[in-house]
């Protein structure tokens, strides 16, 4: 009987253990990965691309302190060379026009998931919602960890969630400034007269931690 009861002790314990490790796999460390998941360098060796990769994944919300309040959605479309016109270190709030919402592409960052819940939700901005085509876009992307921070927050930012709720709506975004340089081919302002630019800048506002629908700008 003293066997029996000390072995339910033991696998009472072994299950307690085994249950704490599987929360903490469901939160946020304080580097800023999701342990367990994708680490957030990514899934590549570049150093460089590293770099970036990092500056995707913060899970970190930024205070009042962080935002540059000279960004907005015009200036980061201001034709010329734009590669120091702002800084990775800092966050923006920018107002603009939804243009679309849609699953992010396969990227390093997300460790090259093929999983629609995994990837970033990738937005498409634009001043004038009369002229949604063209390269005049700034792309602001969500994030899986900013994502899954604000589910437990209450708040569905699924691709489809946010889709259904932004698209065609003015809207104003915060969050961290990044310079996607993986894009520098493909944006009017590094690649001037491309034939293939879909886009304005690689400046972005990646990860987006705060989405507010808005009245019209007058």
């Amino acid at each position: 009987m003293k066997r029996l009861i000390s072995l339910l002790v033991v696998l009472l314990i072994v299950g307690a253990i085994g249950y704490f490790y599987y929360a903490k796999l469901q939160e946020p460390s304080d580097n800023g990965t999701w342990d367990g998941d994708c680490p957030p360098q990514g899934s590549t060796n570049q150093p460089e691309l590293q770099q970036l990769n990092r500056l995707k994944n913060k899970a970190n919300f930024p205070l009042e302190t962080d935002f540059n309040r000279e960004v907005t959605l015009a200036k980061m479309l201001a034709p010329g060379e734009d590669y120091d016109r702002w800084s990775v270190n800092t966050a923006a709030e920018v107002s603009g026009y939804v243009a679309d919402v849609k699953v992010g592409g396969v990227e390093t960052c997300n460790c090259k998931t093929k999983d629609h819940d995994h990837r970033d939700t990738h937005i498409e901005l634009v001043l004038d919602a009369m002229n949604e085509g063209g390269s005049g876009k700034v792309i602001v992307e969500v994030t899986p960890r900013i994502r899954q921070a604000m589910a437990l927050k209450g708040e569905d930012w699924s691709t489809n969630a946010l889709r259904d709720k932004i698209l065609g709506r003015w809207v104003k975004v915060k969050g961290w400034m990044l310079f996607d340089k993986e894009h520098e081919r493909q944006a009017d302002n590094t690649n001037p007269n491309g034939t293939h630019n879909w886009r304005g800048t690689c400046w972005e506002i990646h990860p987006v931690t705060s989405i507010e629908v808005i009245d019209r700008p007058i």
